[in-house]
């Protein structure tokens, strides 16, 4: 019976022990992905693509509005004088100029979203392959993303990886 005593409690020491150690070697760090998105290059001529595809889907929303005030204007100045038939075919011409705009808003919002995912997943893809590699040389277990807001609390005995991955990546 003190035999097996002994025995047990020597297991639970060797596995108190174990278990120590083996938390010991978890290395925890850190990282603002925003931050690093913002250092990046990349990011700059990407925003630059996006303001420009932007400006182009305004500009030609832009130009079915003024189509529809000037319409609609005329119809205005003009319904007095036009015939119940005509001024039926204005009125679905007016509708039909609304229901354009509408579908444009709708798919020009889904092609923005379409193009920043274009743009943006390579230099994502780029970060996230940084932050692997610096882990990995840097034996972390985790990394965690604090801008993600995920994250409530973190100790100082994490490592901030930002400095390391702009390095990597050649970004002051």
């Amino acid at each position: 019976m003190k035999k097996s005593i002994l025995v047990l409690v020597v297991l639970i020491l060797l596995g108190w022990g174990m278990n120590a150690q083996a938390q010991q070697n978890y290395k925890f760090g850190h990282i603002n992905s925003q931050e690093l998105m913002k250092a990046m290059p990349e990011n700059d001529s990407a925003q630059a693509k996006l303001q420009h595809f932007a400006k182009q889907l305004q500009d030609e929303f832009n130009a079915m509005q003024v189509e529809y005030n000037k319409k609609a204007q005329d119809f205005q100045q003009q319904q007095n004088n036009l015939t119940d038939l005509i001024k039926k075919t204005k009125l679905q011409e007016l509708d039909d100029i609304q229901k354009r705009m509408q579908d444009f808003q709708n798919n020009a919002q889904q092609q923005m979203q379409q193009k920043q995912a274009e743009l943006l997943q390579p230099i994502i893809d780029k970060a996230n392959q940084a932050i692997k590699e610096v882990a990995q040389e840097n034996g972390f277990t985790y990394i965690f993303d604090i801008s993600r807001g995920t994250i409530l609390y973190y100790s100082d005995q994490s490592i901030d990886i930002l400095p390391l991955v702009k390095k990597k990546l050649g970004i002051q």
